[in-house]
């Protein structure tokens, strides 16, 4: 199995226990091939509730973490400029996070696709 890097909205689902990601997290972790962008680790201890300390913590520990790195920040970059002169504006999180899938030759799996408008980054989700 290629490798996956897990937006946060889908390590938000799979902590609160939603189905799809219930499903999916488990193969990825068995196949040591989930990943998680520091970032996205970021979002999940800043959002998280009062009574997620220790899942959260949990399932950052399980995952492989993606560090940030120049090369990741200048293909965000080139990114974000890419879709801006399209009329697309990105956060600079999704932008980075794109670019660690890129650069590290990793799917992404999201339910936020509108997130990344380059569709063959992104892993297919039921």
């Amino acid at each position: 199995m290629r490798t996956v890097i897990v937006d946060t909205d889908v390590a938000i689902d799979y902590l609160r226990g939603i189905q799809y990601a219930n499903e999916l997290m488990p193969a990825l972790w068995d196949g040591n091939t989930a990943y998680l962008s520091i970032l996205s680790v970021y979002e999940l201890y800043a959002g998280m509730r009062d009574n997620e300390t220790e899942d959260t913590g949990n399932f950052v520990n399980a995952c492989i973490i993606e560090p940030m790195t120049i090369e990741i920040a200048e293909k965000a970059g080139e990114i974000y400029r890419r879709y801006r002169k399209e009329g697309i504006t990105l956060t600079s999180i999704d932008c980075l996070i794109n670019a660690t899938a890129v650069v590290r030759g990793h799917k992404i799996a999201t339910k936020n696709k509108e997130h990344y408008p380059d569709k063959k980054i992104l892993l297919p989700l039921k």
